[in-house]
């Protein structure tokens, strides 16, 4: 009973502090900081998703921008979510450009072929799985809160990377031709030509009836 009364009592203290109670074990000012991190990190990973879906031109390049959209939606929940947990403990989501331009993880590069979209990518997703699992390791059972949505945002990453993977083998790296179909949502593998080879000859007459259509 004396117990209770002792929480309870401490809960009226300082309930400014909203969801961080006296008992909380890390250091608030470093996990905002690392939060921070992770938050500039996503915000970055947004603008270049972004930038690459309206940017993305080429042969079959419909498929691969719809997943850089798809991309850039998730991470700007990532962002919301992070932000959302750097408010629950006191500090400010930091969203000031410069600052983000700073503290991201990752860089903004805007690549130059669809292939090299596809690349810069799939290493920003690297470094993040990287940086998130170190992050779920130090909140470990300290802030569970904390960790458990790193482990969430850190399975999707996971996600990213792989599908990144999947188009970047199917686009020539180094001309950002496609030697591969690329599968739209609509497509079932073994029901339409998607995934098989493109020839260089049906690859050429694509190119040209799509610079016809260009000209119209």
């Amino acid at each position: 009973m004396w117990a209770s009364w002792k929480v309870r009592a401490r809960a009226r203290q300082r309930i400014e502090d909203g969801a961080v109670t006296e008992d909380y074990p890390l250091d608030r000012d470093q996990v905002i900081s690392v939060l921070n991190e992770a938050l500039a990190t996503e915000i970055v990973c947004v603008l270049r998703y972004q930038f690459h879906y309206f940017m993305a031109t080429g042969i079959h390049s419909k498929a691969i921008a719809e997943e850089f959209r798809e991309h850039a939606e998730e991470e700007q929940a990532h962002a919301g979510r992070i932000a959302e947990r750097i408010k629950q403990l006191g500090g400010k989501p930091e969203m000031n450009p410069i600052a983000v331009a700073k503290a991201s993880h990752t860089e903004y590069k805007e690549g130059v072929s669809l292939a090299h979209m596809i690349r810069e990518d799939l290493i920003a997703e690297r470094i993040v799985i990287e940086t998130y699992r170190d992050l779920a390791r130090y909140f470990g059972q300290k802030d569970p809160v904390s960790r458990l949505m790193m482990e969430e945002i850190l399975a999707k990453e996971q996600e990213h990377a792989d599908e990144l993977a999947d188009l970047l083998f199917a686009v020539e790296p180094d001309t950002g031709e496609v030697s591969s179909r690329l599968y739209f949502k609509d497509e079932i593998p073994g029901e339409s030509d998607a995934g098989r080879s493109v020839s260089a000859q049906t690859a050429a007459t694509v190119k040209h009836g799509a610079k016809k259509a260009a000209r119209r």
